[in-house]
C-alpha cells in the first residue's frame, strides 16, 4: 500500500547517538504499511508490535551505518553549514544505510551551486574532479580513520536539480532547484527519494520510500509515465534495482515500462551499456533480465535475448533456449571465485544467440542448430560493438561464444594430445573462463547424462594439467623464434618468416616440444619444399 506521508523527519539522536533512538513523529496523513489508514510505527508511537519490531531493526541498522560514516559526513556538513548552505545524505546512500549495506561511496545533495561546492570541498578533500559538473555534480575523495580503520571515501555532491529529456535529444536538460523536496520528487524510485539532513540527522521521506523499502517494492515518486518520460533509462534502472536488491516492481511501473519501452531508444548506447552491466553484475540478474524481456525493453537494447524464446516444434523435442540461457548464467555465477566476472556472465548470456538464425527442423523430427556458435560469435561482436563495449571485451566474449561447444567433440577422451594443445592454445588466457562456461552449459535434467558430461570434462582438465607439467601449455610457441628462423634460412624480414613461424607452430601443436636440432632440421626441410 502506498504511503500518503507528506514528509516524515525524525532525528537520529545527535552526537553520542543512542543505538535505539526515539522516533519523533512528523506531520503526516494516514496511510502506509499494511492496510489503509495505518500509519507506520516509525511515525506514530504505540503502533502494532510486529511493525515496531521490524522497523526498529531497520532504524537500528541505519543508525549503525550512519555512525560509521559520521566522522566524514558530519565534518563535510559543518563546512557547508558554515558557508550558509544545506547538505544531506541522499538517494542510494540512505537506502543502503537502511538496508545495512552502506559502503564507502556516499551521495550528497545541497542547495549550493557547483562553483560554491568547489570552494567548500577543495580545501578539505584529498582530490576533486569536475567530470559531472555540467550536471551539477562535483566528485571528491577523502581518506579518514573510522572506528580505528583507514577508509577511502568516494563522494559525490550534487546541487538540487530537476532534469528531463527532450524527445529528440539523447542528453538531459538540467536546471537547479532550491529545495530538497523539489530534488527528491525528480528521483527515479521512492526508495531512492529519501534523505538525511546533516549534521542534525533529520530523516526526510516525502514519498513513502521507507514504507516501500519495508515492502521491498519499487515505485516512482510521481506517476511512472512522468518519471520515465523525464529519463527513459529509469526503465532499465527498475530492472537493475530489482536484480540488485531482489525487490518486486509495482504493477503500474511494469505497465508503464511495457507501454513506453520504445522510449529507451532515445538514450545513448553508453548509458544503456553501463546500466546493463550493473544489472548483469548484480546478485539476481535473472530477475532483471526477465523484466526487460517481458516488458519489451530488451527488444530495443538486447533483442537477441527475447529472440531466444523459440516456438516449440510440434514434437516439443527442443528446450526453451531462453530459459536454458538464464540457467546457464546462474550456473556460471555459482562457479565464480573472485567476485562477479563481466566477461563470463556476458558470454553465458550470449552463448546461444546464434540458435534462432541456425535452427533447422530435420526430417526425423529433430531440431538442429549447426554452427550456431560461429554465427553467435559474429552476432555477439556486432551487438557488443553497437553498445560501445571496449574492443578487448568484445574480443574476449565473442571468443568464448565461439569456443563454447568445442568440448563436445571431446567425447569419452579420444582427443589426441595435439587436440588438447589446440584447445588450450585457442582459449589462451580465457581458458579458466571457458572451463566455467562449458560446465555451466549443461542444464539437462537427466542426472546420468549430466554426470557423464561432468566426468568427461574432469578428464579433459586432468589431461590439460598433465600436459602442463611436461610442456609450457600456457604459452605455446614454436621452438625457434623469428630471429633464429632468419639466421638459419639466411633471409631478412618478410612474409616467408611468418609462414615458417606458422609451420613450426603447427609442428609444436601436433608433436609437442622439439629439440633445437630437430626443429632446425624440420625448418630446413620445409624451406627446401617451398621451391
Amino acid at each position: 500500500m502506498r504511503s500518503d506521508v507528506l514528509i516524515r523527519p525524525y532525528e537520529l539522536q545527535s552526537p553520542g547517538l543512542n543505538p535505539y533512538p526515539r522516533v519523533r513523529p512528523a506531520v503526516a496523513k494516514q496511510g502506509g504499511l499494511g492496510s489503509p489508514g495505518h500509519v507506520p510505527s516509525f511515525v506514530v508511537p504505540n503502533a502494532n508490535e510486529d511493525n515496531l519490531s521490524a522497523l526498529s531493526q531497520v532504524q537500528h541498522r541505519a543508525v549503525s551505518e550512519l555512525l560509521r560514516v559520521a566522522p566524514v559526513a558530519d565534518d563535510l556538513a559543518r563546512r557547508f553549514q558554515e558557508a550558509g548552505f544545506s547538505l544531506a545524505l541522499v538517494g542510494g546512500s540512505v537506502r543502503d544505510a537502511l538496508l545495512g549495506r552502506l559502503g564507502n561511496d556516499l551521495d550528497f545533495t545541497t542547495d549550493a551551486r557547483p562553483e560554491d561546492v568547489l570552494k567548500i570541498v577543495r580545501p578539505w578533500a584529498d582530490s576533486v574532479w569536475e567530470v559531472g559538473i555540467a550536471f551539477g555534480t562535483v566528485g571528491l575523495q577523502k581518506e579518514a580513520r573510522v572506528e580505528g580503520v583507514d577508509r577511502c571515501f568516494q563522494i559525490e555532491v550534487t546541487t538540487y536539480r530537476s532534469e528531463a529529456y527532450d524527445r529528440t535529444s539523447r542528453k538531459p536538460e538540467v536546471s537547479y532547484g532550491d529545495s530538497i523536496e523539489q530534488d527528491l520528487v525528480r528521483r527515479d524510485f521512492t526508495v531512492n527519494a529519501m534523505a538525511v539532513a546533516l549534521p542534525e540527522k533529520t530523516f526526510i521521506d516525502p514519498h513513502g520510500g521507507l514504507g516501500d523499502l519495508a515492502e521491498r517494492v519499487l515505485r516512482t515518486p510521481g506517476t511512472p509515465e512522468e518519471s520515465f518520460s523525464d529519463d527513459p533509462l529509469r526503465m532499465m534502472r527498475a530492472a537493475r534495482f530489482a536484480a540488485q536488491l531482489d525487490f518486486e516492481v509495482a504493477a503500474d511501473v511494469v505497465t508503464a515500462m511495457t507501454e513506453m519501452a520504445g522510449r529507451i531508444e532515445i538514450v545513448s548506447a553508453e548509458r544503456v551499456r553501463d546500466e546493463l552491466n550493473k544489472l548483469i553484475l548484480s546478485a539476481h540478474p535473472r530477475k532483471g533480465l526477465a523484466l526487460l524481456a517481458d516488458t519489451g525493453i530488451a527488444g530495443h537494447v538486447l533483442p537477441e535475448l527475447p529472440a531466444l524464446r523459440l516456438e516449440s516444434d510440434e514434437h516439443h523435442r527442443h528446450k526453451d533456449v531462453y530459459e536454458h540461457t538464464l540457467i546457464v548464467l546462474e550456473q556460471a555465477i555459482d562457479l565464480e571465485e573472485d567476485g562477479p566476472d563481466l566477461v563470463l556472465r556476458l558470454a553465458a548470456l550470449l552463448h546461444d544467440i546464434g540458435k534462432p538464425r541456425t535452427r533447422r527442423f530435420e526430417k526425423d523430427g529433430r531440431v538442429s542448430f549447426h554452427h550456431h556458435e560461429v554465427v553467435g560469435a559474429k552476432m555477439t561482436k556486432k551487438r557488443m560493438t553497437a553498445l560501445k563495449y571496449s574492443n578487448e571485451l568484445v574480443k574476449d566474449v565473442s571468443r568464448l561464444v565461439e569456443l563454447h561447444l568445442r568440448f563436445h567433440g571431446y567425447g569419452m577422451g579420444e582427443w589426441t594430445d595435439s587436440a588438447v594443445r589446440r584447445y588450450v592454445r585457442d582459449a589462451g588466457p580465457l581458458l579458466e573462463r571457458l572451463h566455467k562456461l562449458t560446465r555451466s552449459d549443461c542444464t539437462t535434467r537427466n542426472k546420468r547424462k549430466a554426470a557423464s558430461l561432468s566426468r568427461a570434462y574432469d578428464g579433459l582438465e586432468e589431461r590439460i594439467a598433465q600436459l602442463k607439467e611436461k610442456e609450457q601449455l600456457d604459452a605455446i610457441r614454436p621452438d625457434l623464434d623469428g630471429n633464429q628462423i632468419m639466421e638459419i634460412l639466411g633471409i631478412g624480414p618478410g612474409p616467408a618468416i611468418g609462414n615458417a613461424y606458422k609451420h613450426l607452430l603447427e609442428l609444436r601443436l601436433e608433436h609437442g616440444p622439439m629439440e633445437h636440432d630437430a626443429a632446425v632440421t624440420a625448418l630446413k626441410q620445409w624451406w627446401s619444399e617451398q621451391g
